[in-house]
């Protein structure tokens, strides 16, 4: 590590005389003037590191919410026997108090906490949380950019995503309580305000939350669109840019072509709960009550929302996949293998995910011989995803790997990938699916696959940009005990639920203590929750190292602490709004020159030697 801040130093020396300039430039933007108060600094700042900050805290704050409800639901799940009185203080009625004095919970709670459980985590923290924050944070410093294109369309984009998680949270506090009808939200529970309590102003609020979001998802799509195509510095060709970036850019591709149709999607559902239209019902009776609806289809629905829901999923992993390669890199000490090949599998990964969202639907009277169509394509997604994992393994083999927090969650990263993907094989041929789909099979997959290899991307890339976010290290030690325990802990909780999903246990009951068939997996219940449990707070560690090291953690005291080529680390230790003081640095050659000419790494925005062949072209 000495050698690698010895090696950047001369390099920042020589920067330095380049580009002159020193690292007592903090102000220089000329939108500054306006950033002399708390306010405007803090909170209503247009500047997009800041901006990034807060889509990462705000995160933060939902993943500890939604996380918190899954502990909850566990505990019903693992411990359905025992006394749960004491959270009646924190759910209130939700805890039904018997005669004898123990606490159930209450059943319809149960699936609004497992509804809010999956919207929370899907779309506020794992869609805006890792996506609103490093492709803020990464694309106008890794493509040479002063900022967004639109710096105010990019604070709305916060602050819609900010009033969305608003709506969201306080429908908790609703006395039907909040939307029960699953994250998916199909109908009829979710187009009759009657269905049931959380049916009514829970699934409004829902609607209501859920279109803010997708407006905050277009106005941060738009911007990062534009800005990497038309403010890239000089020398920075497509080639040339990060898999970081790229991975951004076609993501804010996927969100803008597919999120639209989410929205039309509620919008209908709106039509059907409060004007009496039929887009998704028929021949519904409630209560004995025949309703005057026919003519619609709940499949509509179910076709307009896995539209959005699969390029969701990789709307999801694509940025995580972009950082792992970043970092796997960079602490690899060696050129990502197959930089092209990584790039062509995002953009097949793209393509593909539009044409394969019906394997959402075996089970729904999809016909068969639509199912085929959709069964190859599921399969044929699996290339270009194997090709990644082909690239991230030769990158770290024969490497000088270093063990710290961010290249760890990397590795854990892969993994995760690999063991959840092999499952989606499985699920992905619709004759296994229609034994496994209601199961906990799909549970341990998409959580695998998406959720835990998701999260360990997100961590890969707090922990190597912290420095760069706010000028400190995370501690290490607690980074690595956050790392270990996560990752046992979350195969500990996930790969047990493949084998009571082949043996048939229904995701989603209450309770499964009814079944005789399935008594047997109460002891496997249990042990789950206390690992969901011990996972829970080793976050909550991790939280705590976050939010100490933002005011007390290691000092960064040269601007490439890692010894990248990317021009994020070009900026001074403590970037203005502006990011650079004088000049952006020219790029010269792609970002994955490590161990060539005898140079551990050569940054981007220094020239080729003469017969020196470039990557970017």
């Amino acid at each position: 590590m000495a050698h690698v801040a010895s090696a950047a130093e001369t390099l920042e020396e020589k920067l330095t005389q380049e580009l002159g300039y020193d690292d007592h430039f903090h102000e220089h933007h000329h939108g500054d003037k306006f950033q002399s108060n708390f306010l405007t600094h803090y909170i209503f700042s247009t500047d997009h590191k800041m901006i990034a900050r807060q889509f990462l805290i705000t995160g933060m704050f939902w993943a500890f919410i939604g996380a918190g409800m899954s502990i909850i639901f566990r505990l019903q799940l693992g411990f359905p026997e025992a006394d749960l009185a004491w959270l009646r203080p924190l759910l209130g009625k939700w805890i039904q108090v018997n005669e004898a004095g123990i606490g159930k919970l209450d059943p319809e709670f149960y699936y609004a906490l497992v509804t809010m459980h999956g919207t929370i985590l899907v779309f506020f923290v794992l869609t805006a949380g890792l996506s609103g924050t490093f492709s803020n944070l990464l694309i106008p410093l890794q493509v040479g950019a002063r900022d967004m294109a639109s710096p105010l369309l990019n604070s709305f984009s916060y602050w819609a995503f900010f009033l969305a998680g608003v709506v969201m949270f306080l429908s908790l506090f609703l006395s039907t309580g909040p939307f029960s009808g699953g994250w998916t939200a199909y109908p009829p529970l979710s187009a009759l305000p009657q269905a049931s309590d959380g049916s009514g102003a829970g699934m409004t609020m829902w609607i209501v939350s859920m279109a803010l979001f997708v407006v905050s998802v277009l106005l941060g799509g738009v911007n990062y669109i534009t800005t990497v195509l038309n403010l890239r510095t000089k020398g920075m060709n497509m080639w040339r840019m990060p898999l970081t970036i790229w991975a951004f850019f076609v993501t804010a591709i996927l969100g803008l072509l597919s999120f639209p149709v989410l929205l039309s999607g509620v919008f209908l559902l709106m039509f059907d709960r409060s004007m009496g239209t039929s887009f998704y019902l028929n021949e519904i009776v409630v209560g004995g009550e025949v309703l005057d609806r026919i003519g619609g289809s709940p499949i509509l629905y179910q076709h307009l929302f896995w539209f959005l829901g699969h390029p969701e999923v990789y709307i999801i992993i694509l940025p995580a996949m972009g950082i792992v390669s970043e970092v796997l890199s960079v602490h690899a000490r060696k050129p990502i293998f197959g930089y092209r090949a990584m790039v062509f599998s995002i953009l097949a990964i793209a393509f593909l995910s539009f044409i394969v969202w019906a394997h959402h639907m075996f089970m729904s009277g999809v016909n068969p011989f639509i199912s085929n169509f959709f069964v190859i394509f599921t399969l044929i997604i699996a290339v270009p995803s194997a090709v990644k994992v082909f690239n991230w393994i030769s990158t770290i083999y024969g490497s000088n790997l270093r063990f710290n927090s961010a290249s760890l969650f990397a590795v854990g990263f892969v993994s995760m990938f690999i063991s959840g993907g092999l499952t989606g094989i499985f699920l992905g041929n619709s004759a296994i699916d229609i034994q496994l789909h209601d199961t906990y099979f799909v549970v341990a997959h998409f959580h695998i696959v998406m959720g835990i290899a998701a999260f360990f991307g997100m961590f890969a890339g707090i922990y190597h940009w912290f420095p760069k976010m706010f000028g400190r290290f995370m501690n290490e030690t607690l980074g690595k005990v956050h790392f270990w325990g996560t990752l046992v802990g979350a195969y500990a909780i996930f790969w047990p639920m493949h084998y009571t999903g082949m043996a048939g246990v229904p995701r989603r009951y209450y309770s499964i203590d009814n079944f005789e068939s399935f008594k047997h997996f109460t002891e496997l219940n249990q042990y789950i929750t206390i690992a969901a449990i011990v996972v829970f707070f080793l976050q909550v560690l991790f939280m705590v190292n976050f939010f100490y090291s933002i005011f007390s953690g290691r000092k960064l005291t040269v601007k490439n602490p890692w010894g990248a080529n990317s021009l994020e680390w070009t900026t001074p230790i403590e970037p203005g709004h502006g990011n650079w003081p004088n000049n952006i640095p020219t790029v010269q050659r792609w970002a994955y020159d490590y161990g060539k000419n005898g140079e551990e790494f050569i940054p981007q925005y220094i020239p080729l030697k003469e017969g020196e062949h470039d990557h970017g072209h």
